[in-house]
């Protein structure tokens, strides 16, 4: 089964309608949900954390409870948390990278593709493509 990464912005982009990105996330969303062949959705614990975090700065607490109650609950998404191991992996190509503007977060995020072989993410973030992957929508 083909599985994509899901990141921060686009779960951004999925919740908040002044998003600039909002209106093509939600149709993306719609229509992948409409789909008999969903693939596995693969994230992290960091993209957890950054999506909530973000969503209560931002005065979505209610919404923030909400999503994270249903990424935790989702049979269809496979919350990967960030161990030790993959922790300093992400930290390693962080200073690797010095010349890109990657968060640790990001690396995290490129390192757990490669392990998990998934090519593509659903994403906004440029960095992504930067790091070899395929943006989608």
């Amino acid at each position: 089964m083909t599985s994509l990464f899901l990141d921060t912005s686009y779960l951004i982009a999925v919740e908040v309608a002044d998003d600039q990105n909002h209106k093509a996330a939600f149709e993306h969303w719609r229509k992948s949900l409409r789909s008999s062949s969903s693939p596995l959705l693969v994230t992290s614990s960091y993209i957890f954390t950054e999506v909530l975090t973000l969503l209560n700065s931002c005065g979505y607490h209610t919404k923030a409870v909400e999503l994270g109650k249903n990424l935790l609950s989702s049979r269809s998404i496979n919350l990967v948390h960030v161990d030790e191991e993959l922790f300093y992996e992400g930290w390693a190509y962080f200073q690797k990278h010095k010349d890109k503007r990657y968060s640790l977060t990001d690396c995290v995020s490129f390192v757990l593709m490669k392990r998990l072989r998934i090519e593509k993410a659903l994403t906004f973030d440029r960095h992504f493509a930067q790091a070899g992957f395929v943006k989608l929508p």
